[in-house]
């Protein structure tokens, strides 16, 4: 069994079960290898992340896929700029530009404000790796960085969509 360190970058797995339930799980690169061995030898598989233990038996799951730095998630469009700016230039301008805020308040006493390339509804606290979800009622809330998306898991939050 692996513990994972908050060194290290977490990926999303999406799973569907022959029952056609849904789940996701973030997992280390490591712990992504420990399930693709367990898929491929029908072992169950347990693991821990934070605090929890997570347990997941390949007989039981239809299909599986892994969100990470290679998924493509999103197409950035680079506007045209004028000569005089250097090509790198363009591409840190046109990214910093899609960044989303998001202010994270965890259960756990954590908060902070990071930014995300694209719009969320759920987001990882760093420190102890609980899901905290997007509050749409609250809206956007003031930070020393500008206004934020807030998250949150100290209440139930009504998901709803994003406008």
């Amino acid at each position: 069994m692996y513990s994972s360190r908050p060194s290290d970058a977490l990926h999303i797995m999406t799973y569907t079960l022959n029952s056609g339930i849904k789940g996701t799980v973030p997992l280390s690169n490591q712990q992504i290898e420990e399930w693709l061995e367990s898929y491929k030898s029908n072992t169950r598989y347990v693991t821990n992340i934070g605090k929890e233990f997570f347990g997941l038996n390949p007989e039981l799951v239809a299909d599986f896929k892994v969100q990470n730095q290679f998924s493509d998630h999103q197409r950035v469009i680079v506007p045209i700029q004028p000569e005089e700016q250097h090509p790198a230039e363009d591409l840190s301008t046109a990214y910093k530009a899609n960044e989303i805020l998001i202010k994270v308040d965890c259960k756990c006493g954590t908060a902070y404000t990071t930014d995300s390339p694209f719009m969320r509804t759920k987001w990882y606290c760093t420190k102890c790796k609980e899901i905290v979800f997007l509050d749409p009622k609250k809206g956007k809330v003031e930070t020393s960085r500008g206004e934020a998306f807030y998250m949150t898991n100290k209440y139930f939050v009504e998901r709803a969509p994003i406008e």
